[in-house]
Parts: C-alpha cells; structure tokens; sequence
C-alpha cells in the first residue's frame, strides 16, 4: 500500500483534484489510471480510499469510496532540537523521528549553535515523505526556528527533560518517562548546552536526564530519545 498526500481532504469531500505535483506523481511515474483506487491521507489522521475518475497528469480527479479515522496517541512527544552543523544530518533526524513517531519539532538556536539559518520548507518535504513512506496519517509539525532562550519564556506542560553531557546527578530517560504523558525533550548542538543554558532550563523545570553511557551526536541523540518515548508507550 501507498499513501498519497491532500491536506485540504475532510470527511465532507466526495470528489476532489489532486495537486499537480501529487497528479504527475500518480498518473506518468506510477502509471495509475481511471478506476485504481488509491489511498490518501491529509495528514490529520485520515485515510481516504479513493477511486480515480480522470487520470491527468496535472490535474487527477479523484472520488472518495470510503474513509477511517486513526485513534490518537495518548500521548504527545516534542523534540525541541538545535541544528546540525551540516543540514543532512537534521534531515536524517527528521525523518526517522518521523517514522518512529513524533508530533512536534522545534529547532533551537543555542550559544554553541553553529548553524542558524535552516531551510524549513525543504525540511517539511522530508518529514511529509517521511509519514507517506511509512504509512502514518498524522503529519508531525514543525516549528520555525527559535533561540533557546525566548523558547523557554513559553508556556511548556507535560513532562520536560534537558539531555546534556555536563557534570552531574542525571538519570537515564527511560526511567524519567511515563507513559501517556505529554513529553517535550531538549537536545543541544554539537558543543552541547553551555552552563549557563542548563541552568537556566532548569530553573524553569527541566529536568536532565542521560541517554546513555556514550557521548552522543546530536541528530544521534534525538533519534535515542525519540525511541526511548516510543518503547515506553508501546
């Protein structure tokens, strides 16, 4: 099976057209034509059968035939995550949070930081290929970029944890979360969080934590905490 992206589909549609980008995907790559049912998500947990009535290549028609809601998480996890100094390396990161489950991104400007300008409309393709390639029906959202500090003047609920390699009483993630808990994780550039940017996340209720005994790459580091949230609500 193969999902397809719409995010303008609700439950009120019968007939709908498919981008041009989505059209010429379908119809002159994959060979699709009228008749040939497809499966189409909006990315806000639907998922959509629908069966193609004109099969153009820049403007496919389509009519829905049947529809199923997913059950949401009983939990939400946010992975607020500095750049990467190369941009391949946060893509990558994007992507397998993507597949393993995450509903909200935040990159962080950090002192440390060395990259601080993303490209966030190339990012958002690769976490939309990531949910159709691995057949989820709710898009992850992700946030413009922020500095650390005017990120954490805002209301933050749930759970909140700081991973860091500084000094000091930490204890390992997975004995920190619970299950069906809002989660929302901080993850620091290469040079990890200054002094100064741990304590100040901690006078605002972080709480650090450890994943693992080895020194971890960033990207690295999101992808173990983002795991570790799964495991534990599965």
């Amino acid at each position: 099976m193969q999902h397809f992206y719409n995010p303008s589909l609700d439950n009120s549609f019968k007939q709908f057209f498919f981008s041009s980008e989505e059209s010429k995907h379908i119809v002159k790559v994959l060979r699709k034509k009228e008749g040939d049912v497809l499966h189409i998500t909006n990315g806000k947990g639907y998922l959509f059968e629908a069966e193609i009535l004109v099969a153009d290549p820049k403007k496919c028609k389509a009519q829905i035939i049947s529809e199923d809601k997913t059950v949401p998480k009983r939990y939400k996890l946010h992975l607020v995550v500095a750049p990467t100094k190369m941009n391949d390396r946060y893509e990558w990161f994007l992507e397998k949070a993507t597949e393993i489950g995450i509903d909200e991104i935040t990159p962080i400007i950090c002192e440390r930081s060395e990259r601080k300008i993303i490209k966030l409309e190339r990012m958002e393709r690769v976490i939309l290929s990531a949910m159709k390639q691995s057949l989820q029906t709710m898009l992850p959202k992700l946030n413009p970029p922020i500095s650390y500090n005017d990120y954490l003047q805002q209301e933050i609920t749930g759970l909140k944890f700081i991973a860091h390699c500084d000094e000091g009483e930490k204890m390992e993630l997975k004995r920190r979360v619970a299950a069906d808990k809002d989660v929302t994780i901080l993850i620091g550039p290469e040079g990890d969080f200054s002094t100064s940017e741990i304590a100040l996340a901690m006078d605002n209720g972080f709480v650090p934590v450890s994943l693992g005994n080895t020194r971890l790459r960033t990207e690295t580091a999101a992808i173990v905490a983002c795991s570790t949230v799964s495991i534990i609500n599965n």
